[in-house]
């Protein structure tokens, strides 16, 4: 029998309760003299600007996409959700690949804290995997989230005395005494990957349109006719169901992050079943998170909303069965939906230097 999503109207209140709560730990740090984490977001793709060269707590997953966002950034250290694990460890892989370039980070349980929300990852989450630079650091697992984002701030900050004090002794041969180690900006952005990389067309079902993307941070406006795939957590990011998608699309797939804390993983299908969106997710431990072509390839159906159940969709069955039920109902009512209603509140991997207006 196919199970619906849980209601998401409570994420409305804990959205408030969210703000309130990050002002309060802020307020806490102060008084209590704890260095505290410049960035603390819903999302690694909606830093604000100023976080280069500052430690974060972003409530996404901690795969590669996540490590990659944050190294675009030029962000110092990270704390994400570990998403439940999952299949081949693709919900903390990007913690071994932010250890390459010398960069702590960590991942609370999803069970601890909501994932998609910063403030509930930083008031109630609990580490469960940490990486041998914020190790080395004195970071651990089991460590409240507060805690080790203090320490690794503080951590922070005293490399940043040295290097400045380093940097005044040899000023004269500063630009070749000084490595461009993975701390330098310039040095991060050469990591940084195009949107065509992680979007992947296919082409099993055409006429119908048919896309895998790594991010849901990628649907856009040419997506409004297509069924998506995407790598994403199926969580609303700070409980709020107006950030539940960028853009209408035909249906969209997600992973669901092992559900996790007060049923975060899923917590968007009852708001996209409100804009009369087919939505669903696919098992963490059946489909790399992160990861959209194994959303597709590789992804069971685990949890779906009303609208997804209407057109055929099933508890257990696989990802491309269920797109191949999406399609004939696309061919049937030829993929007709309502004008895309552009929520885009942030671009993918946004650095400081690429926010500039953008048109429309």
């Amino acid at each position: 029998m196919a199970q619906e999503a849980s209601p998401h109207a409570v994420f409305a209140d804990r959205a408030a309760a969210s703000i309130a709560r990050r002002s309060r730990l802020a307020g806490d740090a102060g008084r209590d003299g704890m260095t505290m984490p410049s960035i603390v977001a819903d999302s690694i793709t909606q830093l604000p600007p100023g976080c280069s060269g500052k430690a974060v707590i972003a409530a996404s997953h901690g795969g590669l996409y996540s490590a990659h966002c944050a190294l675009a950034a030029a962000v110092e250290g990270a704390i994400f959700c570990d998403a439940g694990i999952g299949r081949e460890r693709a919900g903390v892989a990007g913690l071994s690949f932010l250890d390459q370039h010398q960069i702590p980070a960590a991942a609370i349980g999803h069970a601890s804290a909501r994932i998609g929300d910063g403030a509930d990852c930083m008031s109630r989450g609990i580490l469960t995997v940490v990486n041998d630079a914020a190790r080395r650091i004195g970071i651990r697992a089991g460590m409240p989230a507060s805690d080790a984002a203090a320490m690794l701030q503080a951590a922070l900050d005293r490399q940043h005395l040295r290097t400045l004090a380093f940097a005044s002794e040899v000023m004269e041969a500063r630009s070749t005494m000084i490595p461009r180690h993975s701390r330098d900006p310039s040095v991060r952005r050469e990591a940084q990957f195009a949107p065509d990389q992680v979007r992947f067309e296919i082409e099993d079902f055409l006429p119908v349109p048919v896309v895998a993307i790594d991010s849901n941070s990628l649907v856009s406006e040419r997506d409004s006719r297509s069924i998506v795939l995407t790598g994403s957590h199926g969580g609303l990011l700070g409980g709020r169901s107006d950030r539940a998608i960028k853009n209408r699309v035909f249906a969209v797939v997600y992973n669901d992050a092992d559900v996790g804390a007060d049923g975060a993983g899923i917590s968007r299908l009852g708001a996209l079943d409100e804009l009369e969106i087919p939505a669903a997710t696919v098992s963490a431990w059946s489909a790399r998170i992160g990861d959209g072509r194994s959303t597709y390839l590789d992804g069971f159906i685990t949890h779906l909303n009303r609208s997804a159940i209407a057109l055929g969709g099933e508890r257990g069955i696989s990802s491309r069965a269920f797109v191949a039920r999406l399609a004939e109902a696309w061919v049937k009512g030829r993929g007709v939906t309502s004008e895309p209603d552009d929520r885009s509140d942030t671009a993918q991997c946004t650095t400081d230097n690429d926010r500039r207006p953008r048109a429309g």
